[in-house]
């Protein structure tokens, strides 16, 4: 079963995913999703554990408790349904994003 991990401290790694779930049970999998650019966690994660019975003892035992000064947030990850969030805005594309024209107004512009 995949497990949600919510209100994650930035500075969990994916070591301390895994050992929080491995009193539980078999941990398959442990992750927490980072920034691609920043690199930075984006405060949740999904651990993947083999046995489902082991996987609700987990979520009955951690979720709503303290871990590295947040409270946690942990239940049944749901599939991700396609629509759900509205597509970003593509900056290179036209239509929006950054302005790359402009005149050339402006304090001293004698160039």
């Amino acid at each position: 079963m995949k497990i949600y991990v919510g209100n994650l401290n930035f500075r969990v790694t994916d070591d301390n995913l895994h050992e929080l779930f491995s009193p539980f049970g078999e941990v398959v999998s442990a992750t927490v999703l980072t920034d691609k650019m920043s690199g930075r966690s984006k405060g949740f994660g999904f651990v993947e554990i083999a046995d489902d019975a082991a996987a609700n003892a987990a979520i009955a035992g951690l979720n709503d408790t303290d871990y590295m000064e947040r409270k946690l947030v942990v239940n049944e990850a749901r599939p991700r349904v396609e629509g759900e969030r509205p597509p970003r805005k593509s900056f290179n594309k036209g239509g929006g994003g950054f302005n790359r024209g402009g005149g050339s107004g402006g304090y001293n512009n004698r160039y």
